[in-house]
Formats: C-alpha cells, sequence, structure tokens
C-alpha cells in the first residue's frame, strides 16, 4: 500500500494565512459567533473586499447591496461567508499550474461546491461543511501536479468521462486527488468529518460506516465533471450513491441548479 506521506515529501505544501487558521479553526468550534468570524476576516483588508463583491455578485440575489461583513454575514449567513472566505484565501496559496487553465480549474471546484450545498439540503447535512469539501475534492490533483508533473497529462487527456480523473490518479500515483485533499486538510487541522469525507470522496460506498458527506461529495464533483446542462445530468449519477443517500429523484429534477448559477472566485 503506497504511503501517502512519502508521496507529499517531494511536494511544497501550500501555506495558508493566519487568517486563513483563524477560519479553520472555527470550524471545529459550535459557539463561534458571527462577530467572532467578521473580526477574523476583517484583519485582511483584500479579503474582506473580496467576500463584500461577492456577496453583491447576482449569485446570491440580495434584495439590497452590503457594505459591511456584518450585512453579508447577516444576508448570506455566517457559514457560507466564512466557507467563501477560506475558498479565496485556498485560491491565493495554490500555484499556477503548466497544463491546467486555472480559470476552468477553479470555476469546477466552484461548481462542485455549489451542488455539494444544494444535495445536502435535502438529506439535513451541515450544508456549509458540504460546500467546502465539495469545494477542495479537486486541490490534490494540484499536489501530484507537482509531485509527478509527467501524470498531469494523463490524467487530463481527452476524453474525460465524469469520474475518471479519479481511476486515473490512482493509477499513475496510488492515490485519488480527494485522499491528498484529505491528508492536506488534516495537516490544516481541518475537521475531522472533513478529512474522512475527503478521503472517502472517491468511493464512498466502500467507507464503513458509510459517510454520507463523502457520497455528497462524489456526487457533486461527477456533476461538476460533466458538460453543462439541465437536469438529464442527472441520469449520468450512481444509481446506487444516489439511493444510499435516499435522495429524491423527484426534487432533484424539479430543483436542480445549471452549473454556470453558482458563484465564481474570480
Amino acid at each position: 500500500m503506497p504511503d501517502i506521506a512519502v508521496f507529499l515529501q517531494s511536494v511544497k505544501l501550500p501555506v495558508m494565512s493566519e487568517v486563513a487558521h483563524a477560519l479553520i479553526r472555527t470550524l471545529n468550534d459550535e459557539n463561534a459567533s458571527n462577530q467572532e468570524v467578521a473580526a477574523i476576516i476583517a484583519k485582511d483588508a483584500a479579503l474582506t473586499a473580496r467576500l463584500l463583491r461577492l456577496a453583491n455578485s447576482a449569485s446570491f440575489g440580495l434584495s439590497r447591496r452590503v457594505a459591511t461583513l456584518d450585512d453579508a454575514i447577516a444576508l448570506v449567513g455566517m457559514g457560507r461567508v466564512r466557507t467563501l472566505g477560506l475558498a479565496a484565501s485556498m485560491g491565493d496559496a495554490f500555484p499556477v499550474v503548466d497544463g491546467l487553465s486555472r480559470t476552468e480549474f477553479w470555476h469546477s471546484c466552484m461548481v462542485s461546491a455549489g451542488y455539494g450545498q444544494w444535495l445536502s439540503s435535502q438529506i439535513g447535512l451541515d450544508t456549509s461543511h458540504a460546500w467546502l469539501a465539495s469545494m477542495m475534492v479537486r486541490l490534490g490533483e494540484l499536489l501530484i501536479a507537482q509531485a509527478q508533473p509527467a501524470s498531469l497529462a494523463e490524467i487530463e487527456k481527452l476524453p474525460h468521462p465524469p469520474g475518471g480523473r479519479w481511476e486515473r490518479e490512482t493509477r499513475l500515483t496510488g492515490f485519488s486527488e480527494g485522499q491528498i485533499t484529505a491528508e492536506l486538510a488534516r495537516r490544516w487541522n481541518f475537521p475531522a468529518e472533513i478529512v474522512h469525507a475527503l478521503d472517502a470522496a472517491s468511493d464512498p460506498l466502500a467507507s464503513k460506516p458509510f459517510d454520507r458527506l463523502a457520497a455528497v461529495v462524489h456526487l457533486a464533483m461527477l456533476l461538476a465533471d460533466m458538460p453543462p446542462g439541465g437536469p438529464e445530468m442527472l441520469d449520468a449519477l450512481p444509481a446506487d450513491v444516489v439511493q444510499a443517500l435516499q435522495l429524491q429523484t423527484e426534487w432533484m429534477r424539479a430543483r436542480f441548479p445549471a452549473p454556470d448559477s453558482f458563484v465564481d472566485l474570480d
């Protein structure tokens, strides 16, 4: 069995900002308040401006313009503002990778995040955790590009069926991107449930006991890998995972969000 610690020895791990680490600590604190999260983000003026711009984007459809972090948290929710802050910090921490379009890569991550939040809302999971884990799952590919740059072209070659990247990564490196991201999340002190969900995301039904968050991340990333479309995209999802989550297909078809409806970080 390959050792992920050995795999990562040749990788320069991204360094998260102090603000990002403080936000991660609030994920482990059930008593973290809106004021505490706002005070952490306010320490970074550039991040604050970015989040206010995102909150005022058409993706949120707010009835009025927000001018302060307190307003953004009140209207969008603390969980969403915090996870957007973490996503923006991660985007800044990872370098540009030759062979991957940075814009397309992060757009894929945000589409995955949006579908993770949408799916989790139907089954009573923490939607902020689902959004964040679904956004992060592909980050491991950026570390593969560092450790084994020659493998990236094989991983990204066309045709590129949904989920095919996981099989190629495992064949070439011994690990899926989610397993590598899980190790990174563990080192960054993310909550254990997010770490486990990332680790099991490529094959959620193999996880014992069944991890619903891992299954949501699995489906979200598959949807993000598909060509943009409508509810017909749901037909390509693995029925056994959908059934294990007890997702209602009628609800999914009636409320299916378009991939371009999710917020982008750029």
